[in-house]
């Protein structure tokens, strides 16, 4: 049986049509993978299905009747609920608040927390959630936050549930957690659409697999039938070599950046490494060990307790990112729409931030060096737009990420720092980000990577870090390691 039904669903904008005619079917209780590179159209199907907009023609079926939500709270109370990248928690509630948010259990008039408490620990319970309902969500992990929007989708009795890239920022033992959830709710009956760019979540966790491209529906198949290549052809519509660049000849040059004995409060309490010119060392660990704070520390958005930053052998502690960009420091951020780019401005306007004042004289902006610039930077990185001018917020999430990278092009830097720099871009946008990154450190760049991918860790860097709890765990050439050798590290 059916548990959704998608029939020949189209949406257009203005100037573009995002979604052609889409067509696919998921049975009930299964694992139910839609995939696509950035642009594909998924987020415009995700945003039909969960009531947040409405298609220009074709139908939905739920259970095999009529489905066709007004709003998101008219799609949960069909059953229909959805998980995005970025949680719909308030950091300041606790976990029962949080997932009785709205739903509110009353008696007498007044709010019964004892009520909600009791079956929001019983719905942590199911999911195997050890969470206790009364800490506040702000003080959760990622990991942690996740199940909680999980159980707030149970709460409703969600029939469908919609995970968009759920993994993004999860470390290897936080998805088995994942994985573990959303089969035992596959086993319960629940339909999965579980929208991710990761090939092993697809091929471990999913049974059939929706591939979309340019708004259109290219097949519908089980995941058995599909090897990683097919599928990988199948999303970008040519074969791509998925394997990383040549290692380079690493380490050779001047120390461009020396950490030693960092600590940041509580969170950082040790940490050194160095980075030479043209060569990449990757920072390992789970989530929380440390990484973004060091990275946010070189970039002068932390304050340093105590230890030394160097950069070129001088004493670097900027204490603005002013002073950091002045100083030759580059960072590409994690949370690309909160940090990376301003998503009200056009892509030129973005394009050109970190390099404006360059172009200026007497206070006026000149428009021709600006064009110039930002359009050898749009061609350079291939970003996929009408126009210089379209905003920021209008494009998918891989051409944002070139948007973000394209920034530094033009700036003088010696230090790149990159922050989860593929997160939620397709496997076709990540083999020219390895190649641009690759690139940049054969220019004799420094690049400091952070990753929670392992195998991007290792076939990317000349050197791994590995941190755990805001201390250096281990040191391994990458050539020499494994993800199981890094992951010893990263528990030690």
């Amino acid at each position: 049986m059916n548990a959704l039904e998608v029939k020949g669903i189209s949406k257009a904008y203005p100037g573009v049509r995002a979604l052609d005619r889409i067509g696919f079917a998921c049975r009930k209780g299964s694992v139910h993978a839609l995939v696509g590179e950035n642009g594909a159209g998924k987020s415009t199907l995700i945003k039909i299905l969960s009531g947040a907009s409405a298609p220009d023609e074709g139908e939905l079926l739920l259970d095999d009747q009529p489905y066709l939500p007004a709003s998101p709270s008219e799609a949960v109370a069909s059953g229909v609920s959805t998980i995005y990248q970025e949680f719909n928690l308030i950091p300041g509630l606790n976990v029962a608040e949080n997932i009785f948010l709205g739903r509110e259990r009353m008696t007498n008039g007044l709010l019964d927390s004892a009520s909600m408490r009791k079956e929001a620990q019983a719905l942590l319970a199911r999911i195997g959630a050890p969470i206790d309902v009364r800490r506040r969500v702000g003080t959760l992990s990622v990991a942690e936050q996740q199940l909680v929007e999980i159980a707030k989708s149970l709460a409703v009795s969600a029939r469908v549930l919609i995970m968009d890239e759920p993994s993004a920022t999860l470390s290897d033992h936080e998805l088995t957690l994942l994985y573990n959830v959303v089969r035992k709710l596959s086993g319960e009956g629940v339909t999965i659409i579980y929208v991710s760019h990761r090939m092993d979540e697809i091929f471990d966790l999913c049974d059939t697999c929706t591939v979309m491209k340019d708004g259109r529906s290219v097949c519908t198949r089980p995941v058995a039938e599909l090897s990683r290549a097919a599928l990988i052809q199948l999303m970008v519509g040519r074969e791509v070599d998925t394997r990383f660049p040549d290692k380079r000849t690493a380490g050779c040059g001047e120390i461009v950046l020396e950490v030693d004995g960092l600590r940041l409060g509580q969170r950082v309490r040790n940490v050194s490494f160095n980075i030479r010119a043209g060569e990449i060392v990757g920072l390992a660990g789970l989530v929380g060990a440390g990484r973004t704070d060091v990275a946010r520390a070189i970039f002068g958005l932390e304050h340093v307790t105590a230890g030394r930053i160097s950069l070129h052998g001088q004493w670097h502690q900027p204490a603005s990112p002013a002073q950091a960009i002045a100083a030759g420091v580059a960072l590409v951020p994690e949370d690309r729409k909160a940090q990376g780019i301003v998503l009200g401005l056009s892509i030129r306007e973005n394009a050109i931030l970190p390099t404006l004042r360059s172009i200026c004289r007497f206070g006026f902006v000149g428009r021709r060096k600006e064009r110039e610039r930002v359009a050898r930077v749009c061609e350079q990185l291939a970003v996929s737009a009408s126009s210089m001018e379209v905003p920021v917020a209008t494009l998918s999430g891989g051409n944002q990420q070139k948007v973000v990278f394209g920034k530094w092009m033009a700036h003088s830097y010696s230090l790149l720092i990159l922050d989860e720099p593929t997160r939620g871009v397709d496997v076709g946008a990540k083999i020219e980000f390895y190649r641009l990154i690759d690139e940049i450190a054969r220019s004799g760049k420094a690049v400091l990577l952070i990753s929670s991918e392992l195998p991007e860790l290792i076939g990317m860097a000349d050197r791994i870090v590995s941190l755990r709890d805001g201390v250096v765990t281990g040191e391994v050439m990458a050539l020499a390691a494994t993800e199981e050798s890094v992951l010893q590290m990263i528990a030690r």
